[in-house]
């Protein structure tokens, strides 16, 4: 069966990734106030990697863990690291619908990386694009520049970090293959969460009043028997969303299903209103659907001009 016959298919399984996405977000919003940062991390991380092991060994795939790609291997796993650590951190004080809208810049930054170092051409109307998309950001963070809390650009950086990550990301897939790259993401992430706990972990760092900064310094395993649950769930959570997504760019034409990512904003509004009752403020509505129509564009531009600079990676 070719990519296009199985568009549908791909179409749902996109859609329930980004709805699983959703509620590991939600999980976290919820949770931050019981668990640090990294603790959080590293148990998601740790419980994803084992599912992703067992998959592996049941499906009868070789295990490699040799890259081709050292240097450029340890700039993606940091960019991805402190990128959704980024992201974990806005969840704290923004709405699951504005931390993901503008998780949604990615595109433009991968587009603008893709120019400089993988020598891709962008014509004019790719970058007025991402120049709309980049006012879209501005409307959603509504800055008052004589007191703007620069913590709302938390997002922006996870989009920038993200960005970096799958620039290399494809620049490393044509000798390592993507399971060698999850691994990699997950066993950097592990060592990483473990030199935090190393250093802060054990409540060198208490003297803070902020509950975001109380969620990175955080002391690990204060109350492990309600946290440590949820984080289980986060971990099994984060395997099937990938799962889902991975599957989904796997049997169906990237472009196509790579549109239907925008869906994780629309979950994310439903499950901030049921659960937190969030509601986006009408500028943020506007904001959102700027940067969704600039990103469409952006993807479609790609497909006419045959170069798939952005959709032929997930945006998760």
């Amino acid at each position: 069966m070719t990519p296009a016959q199985n568009n549908p298919k791909g179409i749902l399984f996109i859609l329930l990734g980004m709805a699983t996405f959703s509620i590991q977000d939600a999980l976290i919003k919820f949770i931050y106030e019981d668990t640090a940062l990294y603790e959080l991390y590293f148990g998601r991380t740790l419980i994803a990697f084992i599912l992703l092991i067992v998959y592996l060994k049941f499906s009868k795939q070789e295990i490699n863990l040799k890259t081709h790609y050292p240097f450029l291997t340890v700039i993606r796993v940091l960019c991805f690291f402190f990128g959704f650590s980024f992201f974990y951190i806005s969840l704290t004080y923004m709405s699951l619908a504005m931390a993901n809208a503008l998780f949604f810049s990615s595109p433009f930054f991968v587009s603008i990386l893709a120019t400089i170092f993988l020598k891709e051409k962008v014509g004019i109307r790719r970058w007025i694009a991402i120049f709309i998309g980049f006012l879209g950001v501005y409307i959603v963070l509504n800055p008052d520049f004589s007191d703007f809390d620069y913590m709302k650009l938390a997002p922006v950086a996870c989009a920038l970090c993200y960005a970096i990550s799958m620039t290399i990301t494809k620049i490393t897939s044509d000798k390592d293959n993507v399971y060698t790259q999850m691994i990699h993401l997950y066993f950097g992430a592990l060592l990483i969460s473990i030199l935090f706990y190393i250093f802060t972990g054990k409540g060198q760092i208490t003297n803070l009043s902020d509950p975001t900064f109380q969620f990175i310094f955080r002391e690990w395993f204060t109350n492990p028997s309600y946290a440590w649950p949820f984080i289980i769930v986060m971990g099994c959570i984060g395997a099937f969303a990938f799962f889902f997504v991975f599957n989904a760019y796997s049997i169906a034409s990237p472009s196509v299903v790579s549109l239907y990512e925008y869906s994780l904003i629309i979950w994310s509004i439903l499950t901030g209103y049921i659960l937190f009752n969030d509601v986006p403020t009408f500028r943020t509505f506007i904001g959102v659907s700027i940067i969704i129509c600039s990103g469409i564009y952006i993807y479609l531009r790609e497909k006419v001009k045959d170069q798939m600079i952005v959709t032929d990676t997930p945006n998760r």
